[in-house]
């Protein structure tokens, strides 16, 4: 029988006929049954059924013992990660994952790859930063001995976003320039400056005042010219911080005009941001003498950032 003639037969089980076969069949067969059933009910975004049908394949894949298919318990485990991911339960998703991770892994399977990197973007997503720099490093690693150095770039680029999370600056700017090297080589202009505003950024924080203007000036000027206004936007927001650690205050403060002028033109408005840059500005006035502007500025803020507290509160 051809691919395609099996591919049809697939299409002709349907799912009625897969709860039916579940009392006909034990072991591995039940097993991938139920594993099929909850890849259907995936498909149709009833995560809570197919979590649940999931983890009634790993459970019977487990009980098989040394006789259990690892590749079987492997789906499992990830199609467990993958409803999980859907239910927003970062930290059980990833658990999952991992545990799929691994066994792929220790089968050399050519997928384990793949679920590394969904794995790592997961870990990211729980704020279990140090995760995600144990398992993106072991990534850049395996993209590079693969011949990817995209794949590596993206590893690194996700590796130095954990380490500026917790505050590693340093070992921030070593994953971001190795990256920007990588998308370098590969013509990737936008990641190229997606690098630089990342360690502009990281700069800033270590008070390296002119390393990060310059950062900051090459990631905006590629975003200016390939109309990337979202990240010019930040990337903006980055030139104007460096100004203002050099200490050129009205120059700073006219960046950040033009970062709150931008903000305020989109739609749907980041007010996040905008609450942000203004109490910058407010700080800069007030170290300039012109309390009077700066605490009116956080008057008018205040009633925002009430409307935001409230939001994130759910109240």
């Amino acid at each position: 029988m051809g691919e395609e003639d099996e591919a049809g037969q697939d299409d002709l089980v349907t799912e009625e006929m897969l709860w039916d076969r579940i009392p006909e069949v034990e072991g591995a067969d039940r097993a991938s049954t139920y594993y099929e059933l909850s890849a259907r009910i995936y498909a149709r975004g009833q995560y809570d059924e197919a979590l649940a049908l999931a983890e009634t394949a790993r459970d019977i894949y487990s009980g098989l013992g040394a006789s259990a298919s690892s590749e079987g318990l492997a789906q499992a485990y990830s199609a467990i990660g993958y409803n999980l991911n859907q239910l927003k339960r970062m930290d059980e998703a990833a658990t999952a994952m991992s545990k799929a991770v691994d066994i792929l892994r220790a089968n050399k399977s050519p997928i384990a790859l793949e679920l590394a990197c969904t794995l790592g973007e997961w870990w990211y997503s729980s704020k279990n930063y140090a995760k995600v720099i144990e398992t993106m490093e072991e990534c850049a690693q395996e993209h590079l001995l693969d011949g990817s150095e995209i794949g590596a770039a993206n590893d690194l680029y996700l590796v130095g976003c954990a380490h500026r999370e917790i505050k590693n600056y340093d070992a921030a700017i070593s994953s971001f320039t190795h990256a920007r090297s990588l998308f370098k080589k590969s013509k990737e202009v936008i990641h190229v400056a997606r690098c630089d505003q990342k360690m502009a950024a990281c700069h800033i924080e270590l008070e390296h005042g002119e390393t990060a203007l310059h950062a900051a000036r090459k990631a905006l000027d590629v975003f200016e010219t390939a109309h990337d206004h979202r990240r010019e936007t930040f990337a903006l927001l980055e030139y104007g911080k460096a100004q203002i650690l050099l200490g050129r205050l009205d120059e700073g403060l006219a960046t950040f005009e033009q970062v709150v002028q931008t903000a305020t033109d989109e739609e749907p408005r980041d007010f996040e941001l905008i609450v942000d840059v203004e109490t910058r500005m407010a700080a800069v006035m007030r170290s300039q003498g012109r309390v009077e502007a700066a605490d009116e500025i956080l008057r008018r803020l205040a009633s925002v950032s009430e409307v935001l507290n409230e939001q994130e509160d759910g109240t």
